[in-house]
């Protein structure tokens, strides 16, 4: 059976980078990422936070095949910011944004929580 074992797509093997960038040679203040043991999930919040930087001119990702656990990421910008530090501020937005999401998350549970209690 050609299905990756469970473990693959859990931890990194040795000599492998989570994430590689490689910049593009054909178009200006472009480059793509690589990001090892990763999915949609993590392309698909990256792509929809990074269309909404103004530096960005576009953004696309791809997963290179259905039993690869990687995405490509290939971003270009406006040129006042390149694509490493466009992506890096994404993923700091997004992590404050999931930051976000689970305090309120808590605070509701506790609510409700606090709301069971005769």
């Amino acid at each position: 059976m050609n299905a990756p074992k469970p473990e693959d797509a859990i931890f990194l093997p040795p000599g492998v980078s989570k994430v590689t960038y490689v910049v593009d040679r054909k178009m200006t203040n472009a480059g793509t990422f690589t990001f090892e043991l990763e999915d949609h999930t993590l392309g698909n919040l990256l792509r929809m936070q990074l269309l909404s930087d103004s530096n960005v001119v576009f953004v696309g990702y791809r997963q290179p095949h259905p039993l690869q656990n990687k995405i490509e990421l290939k971003v270009q910008t406006n040129g006042e910011q390149g694509p490493p530090q466009v992506v890096q501020g994404a993923l700091k937005n997004l992590m404050i944004e999931v930051e976000e999401i689970s305090r309120k998350f808590e605070e509701s549970l506790s609510q409700k929580e606090d709301a069971d209690v005769f």
